[in-house]
């Protein structure tokens, strides 16, 4: 049974449906209370903006990604099962609220500073954790790669996809997709995928 929301999180959850629907720019106050059924001056006696709301979103969305990469990487072992974990606690966090995860990765342009500072810096450090499992691995001889940045920029690209078709009525759990994905992304950097290897070296060169 779903639990009873407050009026703010009405308002967040709804607005959160609107920024993925129809984008930031294009939401306005009067859209959202129309949506909830109230008079649009109501609204500000819960939240200041709609840049309240993304910024709520945004960074809420940024503390579930951390708190699932940190518990994913506590068990430790080989830099491959580091790696699938993160990818698979990454997956997890995107298919569990996809309007959220949508207005996540694409609406935070729209948070002006020094928000959009604080977050992408949040993005950043994020994406150096992955770095570090893949330089971890190459070093111990698990990956070859010529380029940790790019090799982890492709696995985040890949699976930040993940929230536009997933369905949870769909063939596969969150887990089954992330085991596939797993099998897929960690195919390219295996030491064991030379070919595929040279390819990246051949591209690192145009």
């Amino acid at each position: 049974m779903e639990a009873i929301l407050s009026r703010k999180e009405q308002i967040e959850r709804t607005a959160t449906a609107l920024f993925k629907t129809k984008g930031y720019s294009a939401t306005s106050m009067r859209d959202l209370a129309t949506a909830l059924g109230i008079e649009a001056a109501s609204i500000y006696s819960h939240i200041k903006s709609k840049e309240e709301i993304l910024q709520r979103v945004c960074f809420r969305m940024a503390q579930e990604f951390f708190e699932a990469i940190d518990a994913a990487e506590e068990a430790g072992g080989s830099a491959t099962d580091r790696l699938k974990r993160a990818i698979a606690a990454h997956v997890q966090v995107l298919t569990h609220n996809k309007e959220a995860s949508a207005v996540f990765l694409h609406e935070w342009r729209h948070l002006s500073e020094p928000l959009l500072g604080t977050y992408l810096a949040l993005r950043d450090k994020y994406e150096a954790r992955f770095r570090e499992i893949i330089r971890a691995g190459v070093k111990n001889g698990e990956f070859a790669v010529p380029d940790e940045k790019f090799a982890a920029l492709t696995i985040l690209s890949g699976l930040n996809w993940t929230h536009t078709w997933y369905k949870p009525e769909g063939k596969m759990t969150p887990a089954e997709i992330a085991e596939n994905l797993s099998e897929m992304l960690l195919n390219g950097l295996s030491t064991k995928k030379q070919a595929l290897h040279d390819t990246y070296s051949h591209l690192n060169t145009i």
